[in-house]
């Protein structure tokens, strides 16, 4: 299976990029609320809720991750990343695969 990154964007309205540490896991949740964006995914660390949320813009993803609409129906509500590299206040974030085997590859 290819591995998936995404980019983490807007952490500097929450809590800012100070918060994360390469390693770390972060919660992927399908957001459906959000009335600016239909495929929007808010990422969440567990201790503190909403930290920011998947890029889906030509202007906000990072060259070799993937836009919040390419991730959106390849799991149901929920996945899990953990972050890779920190770069100012954007945090590129590897999608760990979910355990059943079910996920799309692409």
């Amino acid at each position: 299976m290819t591995e998936k990154y995404i980019t983490v964007v807007g952490v500097g309205h929450y809590f800012g990029a100070d918060i994360f540490k390469v390693g770390q896991i972060i919660i992927l949740r399908k957001d459906h609320d959000n009335k600016q964006d239909d495929e929007a995914i808010q990422a969440e660390l567990e201790t503190i809720g909403k930290v920011g949320y998947v890029a889906n813009s030509y202007q906000t993803v990072a060259k070799g991750t993937r836009s919040a609409g390419r991730i959106y129906d390849t799991f149901d509500e929920e996945c899990i990343g953990e972050v890779v590299f920190i770069v100012k206040d954007t945090i590129i974030v590897k999608v760990v695969p979910e355990e059943k085997g079910t996920s799309a590859d692409e």
